[in-house]
């Protein structure tokens, strides 16, 4: 299993960075709901579930943090610490992030609005439901 990164087009200049993501375009879905994690403790991880149907790009805005994704029969670590590039995450993938440095802000663009009933929060129950 390897991580599959998203490579935005930066451009740059003497006023700074600017990256654009567009749906459909260097982002592989309608976009429909829109997030971020900030100020997370030192030593503390999030994440521990996967979803059903749901699509996510991740990305590091600001500071860095380390994802562990486990598609039920593999798993991957993987550090984000640029804003030019995201990682993609489908539906069925175990996801935990870590690491997080003090100044992280991680953005998570998403293809479905929230609803409880895609997630799968039980190892057990993903692992199940993966090996069908």
């Amino acid at each position: 299993m390897e991580p599959e990164f998203i490579y935005f087009n930066e451009i740059t200049d003497g006023r700074g960075g600017l990256v654009a993501l567009e749906q459909n375009r260097n982002i592989p879905f309608e976009i429909k709901r829109v997030y971020y994690i900030y100020g997370t403790p030192e030593n503390v991880r999030r994440g521990f579930h996967a979803h059903k149907a749901l699509q996510q790009v991740a990305v590091c805005v600001k500071g860095a943090c380390s994802f562990l994704l486990d598609n039920g029969r593999e798993t991957v670590d993987c550090r984000l610490d640029s804003p030019t590039y995201g990682l993609y995450i489908g539906n069925n993938i175990w996801r935990e992030m870590y690491d997080f440095t003090e100044d992280c802000v991680l953005m998570v663009l998403a293809s479905e609005l929230y609803d409880e009933a895609d997630y799968i929060r039980d190892y057990e129950k993903f692992t199940l439901i993966v090996q069908q």
